[in-house]
């Protein structure tokens, strides 16, 4: 009688909380892995977009500075965090 009674009051509750770890949780965690995948595996060469909607090239990179070209002899340096999307990945030298 007393699982019945538990059933009938946190089932609904738990039938909310699966249904919110599915469809908000999981994928959160799955965009968050593949995000810090697409930063590790930057490399010089590539062209970016930053989050703040600039685009450019990696010159280089060292520890969490980037430094990007964003035009002729411009450089601008921005933390590997900042960078948004990856357009182009550098083409490898056989």
């Amino acid at each position: 009688m007393n699982t019945s009674l538990f059933i009938q009051q946190f089932g609904p509750l738990i039938l909310i909380f699966a249904i919110f770890y599915f469809l908000i949780i999981r994928p959160q965690q799955k965009r968050e892995k593949e995000r810090r995948n697409m930063l590790n595996s930057l490399q010089e060469g590539d062209e970016i977009i930053t989050i703040g909607g600039i685009f450019g090239r990696i010159l280089n990179i060292k520890d969490d500075v980037v430094t990007l070209e964003v035009g002729d002899k411009v450089k601008i340096k921005v933390t590997r965090s900042a960078i948004g999307n990856v357009i182009k990945k550098a083409e490898k030298e056989t």
